[in-house]
């Protein structure tokens, strides 16, 4: 016969408050390696595309020099210099700048066309669910990086250049950030629409009916809140989707166009020097890798983390 030994439970765990929601998801994110792993990496590839721009300014980023190009990693360059004699290593900063601009700015336009279509398709139901959806699944047959290729060679060339914070940036930029917003959104929709429909019948909803509450409201303060945690997951994938969508038009010479640099564009012409000039594919190619598996890291710790179903702390 065995006897069962208690462990006694301290005064200070019965006295201890209960936690709260941000402490719970910060107990289950931390326990995801990878994601502080991909935040960390995250923070650092910010720090160095920003905090760069204090060593070196974006006109030595475009100074050309023919008489030093296609220079291997030296001391004067240490990530070497392109086929015109730019130097690489300011080339990534700026263009850091740019490819992390275009995925957040992306991502936002995304979020926000993904919310209004699935909140009211979820929220509404009946004729107007029918017909959103049917708008969204139409758009999820149209391949998305053809059209983002016909719609950038096509618009690029005929918006002018604009200047933000003292910066002269292609008006490609503008172009690919709108196009890539706007044909991502459909995902999103979907499982924003999934989530209301699930809430909306919930005890709390019904009451806010019951007293009166307009639909607007009961959608943008009731139940988008708890609706956030596959929205912000989805978000953060899209930063990383929105980088690597970019970096392919740009490879095909159909993206971001001069003056302005982006990690993507500076591999244009790089597959023509895969083994006589490794440099100019393997910085920006290993920074798209980089960001890319640090957002997607990071967005697996915050889907597990933000789980309402999550049983461990």
């Amino acid at each position: 016969m065995t006897t069962q030994v208690n462990t006694p439970i301290t005064v200070a765990e019965v006295e201890a408050p209960p936690l709260s929601l941000g402490n719970l998801t910060w107990r289950r994110f931390r326990r995801h390696k990878m994601a502080i792993f991909g935040a960390v990496v995250l923070i650092l590839l910010t720090f160095y595309s920003f905090g760069g721009a204090l060593f070196f300014t974006e006109k030595y980023s475009n100074y050309t020099n023919t008489k030093e190009r296609l220079q291997s990693p030296n001391a004067k360059h240490p990530f070497g210099t392109d086929t015109v004699g730019r130097d690489i290593l300011a080339r990534t900063i700026y263009g850091g700048q740019i490819s992390i601009l275009i995925g957040i700015t992306a991502a936002f336009v995304e979020v926000m066309i993904g919310i209004l279509i699935g909140a009211i398709a979820g929220y509404f139901g009946g004729n107007i669910d029918a017909v959103l959806m049917r708008f969204t699944e139409a758009m999820l047959n149209i391949p998305q990086l053809l059209l983002l290729i016909v719609m950038s060679k096509f618009f690029s060339g005929n918006v002018p250049n604009i200047n933000i914070l003292g910066r002269e940036l292609s008006g490609s930029v503008i172009v690919i950030i709108l196009i890539i917003g706007v044909t991502s959104w459909p995902y999103l929709a979907r499982i924003v629409r999934a989530e209301f429909l699930s809430i909306k019948e919930r005890e709390f909803i019904l009451a806010a009916r019951a007293t009166g509450t307009s639909s607007w409201e009961i959608i943008f303060k009731h139940i988008l809140p708890n609706s956030i945690a596959p929205i912000v997951v989805s978000a953060t994938l899209g930063v990383a989707g929105a980088i690597s969508l970019e970096a392919y038009v740009s490879f095909l010479g159909m993206g971001v166009r001069a003056p302005t640099a982006t990690w993507g564009n500076m591999l244009e012409n790089a597959y023509r020097y895969i083994e006589t000039a490794y440099w100019l594919w393997l910085f920006p190619g290993l920074l798209i890798v980089l960001i890319t598996l640090s957002i997607n890291f990071l967005g697996d710790g915050l889907r597990d983390a933000l789980d309402p179903r999550s049983r461990t702390v």
